[in-house]
Formats: structure tokens, C-alpha cells, sequence
């Protein structure tokens, strides 16, 4: 049979939604996911190729009207079933208005005022005193960070700000009673894992007294994006889950925020992965420790920990982040 072809995307429908549990309240809830379609993130359209890991800039289009919006805000809620958590994210800022413009984000936050939180995201530079205290204290504002580390955010990840920009981003809203959700980027290009491993640790502590949670994002490779190019040459790999699972239990007991992870394509050799017979109870490990917080709930047993660790050796030994295990296989490791 041939390949279907493509459906053509509209700029009024959602780019996806769908149902996932996470926390309000201090309650495990239901919550409504949304993907809006916007003219897209101002970063990746100021030409200088946007952050080296995106391709949420597949989700946006040009010319996407207030009209376009409020249909896809329609169609979001035909799709509601009054869940108490209700996220909300564009392919960018939420707050910038050539993505959400203030009527839109007036309207959603009149909508899904009934709810016991609502999360969206946004670039630190659109995040003011003024508008803070516009907003309702049910929002979480999740900020992009990824690193504390200035070199890593300029050279490996071409965020376009700097950890103090996200730091006094947080701060402000914070001060003005608004969640802090902070996203950390785990194993940037051109990182080694062990160097990752430590990066993520410390970034969390940076970023824990102008936080609520913090969300350990491990890379996924995703199309279109320097990362993949790299990746189909053998110069990247994806973190492994045992990488994920030693910075939660670094990091539990010694911060405030909750550590959390959601990984995107865990499991596949784009995503967080390990040997593939222990990644599915390794993800639960960790979704279930995103919940609870109790590091027991980290703990899984398997033999390929000691590939990991004789992987990590050969890094160091050999000074590079390429993919050691498409190189060389494991048997050629360090023993």
C-alpha cells in the first residue's frame, strides 16, 4: 500500500491535545494538554537558527489569526471534561503577543478560570512586573532554562538568554504569587554524559530557590534540528535513563521544588534509553518518583547500569561526546 498523503495543517486547529495526570494542589489530577498552532517562537524566526534542539517550530505557521485562535480555544474546550489542571503551550512564548495576543490570553484564562491551576510557558524577556500582576494565581509559568551554565546556554544550546535572565524572571513571578515550573535540559549537544549528568545537578540547585518544580528534561532528538544532524552522523546520543534516574537521586532530599521528568520518546533510540529489556520499568521508575518523591521508588535493577558506567569511563578516557556505543559497541568499552 502507498503513503497516505499528508493532511494539510489549518491554522485553526490545535496541533494536538490529549489527557495526562500530573499534580495540583499537592493531588494527583487529571489534566487537559494543549498544542497551539501560533505564528511561531520569535527566537527560532530571528535568524539565527533558533535553539539547536527545537523542532516545536514544526507546530507553528505564518498568518495565524486571533479568529484561527479563538476557533482552536473552541475546539479545546469541546474537548474539556473539566479536569482541575489545564496546560496550555504554543510552539514558543505564551506571552508573546504575536503568538497570544492579549485577548486571547484573556479569554483563556476566563475559560479555564474554574480550574485549580493552568500551566503555559514563555521566554523570560516577556515577563514583566506590569503583566505579572495581571495574572491569575492559579498559573504556573514554566521557564526554559535548561542550564545555569552561561557557556552551555550560548554555545551548545544558542538559547538566546542567560541563566540570570531566567533567575530573575523567576523571582519576579514568584514575588508576585505565581508558579515556577523550571525545565532543565538533560545531556546538551557536545556534553559528555558524565558532564551532563553533573550540569543538570547543579543547574537544579541554581534554579531551586525560584522554583515550585523542576522538570529534568532529557534530550530527544528531534527533526529538523542540529541535534539530529549530529545524531545521524554518530556524534550525539541521547542520555541514558540511568543518567536521569542519578540526577533525581542527587537531587532528592537536598532541594525544595519537586524534581520531576515527563520524557519525551523514552524509550526509543531518539529518546532517553537504556538497553531496551529494563526502559519500560526505568521510565515508571521515574514517573513514578516524579509523583511521590521517594527515592525508592527509583530503584531498578538491571546489567546494563554497568554498560553505563563502563560507557562513561570511555568518555572520559577518550575525551568525546560522540555516540561511543554506534562506534565501537560495548564490548569495546573500558571493562
Amino acid at each position: 500500500m502507498g503513503c497516505p498523503m499528508n493532511r494539510e495543517r489549518l491554522p485553526y486547529e490545535l496541533e494536538a491535545s490529549w489527557k495526562e495526570k500530573d499534580m495540583a494542589g499537592g493531588e494527583t489530577v487529571d489534566a487537559q494538554v494543549l498544542i497551539m498552532r501560533t505564528n511561531g517562537c520569535c527566537w527560532a524566526k530571528a535568524g539565527n537558527g533558533g535553539c539547536t534542539m527545537c523542532g516545536y517550530r514544526s507546530a507553528s505557521l505564518t498568518g495565524v489569526t486571533e479568529e484561527d485562535l479563538n476557533k482552536q480555544i473552541d475546539l479545546a474546550l469541546s474537548k474539556y471534561k473539566g479536569e482541575p489542571f489545564v496546560k496550555i503551550y504554543t510552539s514558543g512564548s505564551f506571552f508573546d503577543t504575536n503568538e497570544i495576543p492579549e485577548s486571547i490570553r484573556e479569554r483563556i484564562f476566563s475559560e479555564y478560570s474554574g480550574c485549580k491551576r493552568i500551566l503555559v510557558e514563555s521566554r523570560p524577556e516577556f515577563l514583566t512586573s506590569d503583566l505579572v500582576s495581571t495574572l491569575p494565581g492559579t498559573l504556573t509559568v514554566a521557564l526554559g532554562m535548561e542550564s545555569s551554565d552561561e557557556e552551555v546556554l550560548r554555545t551548545c544550546i544558542n538559547k538566546g538568554f542567560t541563566a540570570a535572565q531566567s533567575k530573575a524572571a523567576g523571582e519576579l513571578l514568584k514575588d508576585g504569587g505565581i508558579g515556577v515550573r523550571t525545565y532543565l535540559l538533560l545531556k546538551p549537544p557536545y556534553l559528555t554524559e558524565s558532564r551532563a549528568i553533573d550540569g543538570a545537578v547543579e543547574s537544579a540547585r541554581f534554579a531551586d530557590p525560584f522554583s515550585d518544580e523542576i522538570s529534568i528534561n532529557p534530550l530527544n532528538v528531534q527533526h529538523a534540528t542540529v541535534v539530529e544532524r549530529l545524531w545521524k552522523r554518530g556524534e550525539f546520543r541521547s542520555p541514558w535513563i540511568w543518567s536521569l534516574i542519578e540526577v533525581m537521586k542527587r537531587l532528592s532530599g537536598t532541594v525544595n521544588s519537586r524534581i520531576m521528568s515527563s520524557p519525551s520518546g523514552g524509550g526509543s533510540q531518539r529518546g532517553v534509553h537504556n538497553c531496551g529489556k529494563c526502559d519500560h520499568d526505568a521510565l515508571a521508575a521515574i514517573e513514578r518518583f516524579s509523583f511521590t518523591q521517594d527515592p525508592k521508588d527509583l530503584e531498578v535493577q538491571c546489567e546494563c547500569k554497568s554498560t553505563w558506567e563502563r560507557y562513561m569511563q570511555s568518555e572520559r578516557l577518550l575525551g568525546t561526546a560522540d555516540d561511543l556505543g554506534r562506534a565501537f559497541g560495548s564490548d569495546l568499552m573500558i571493562r
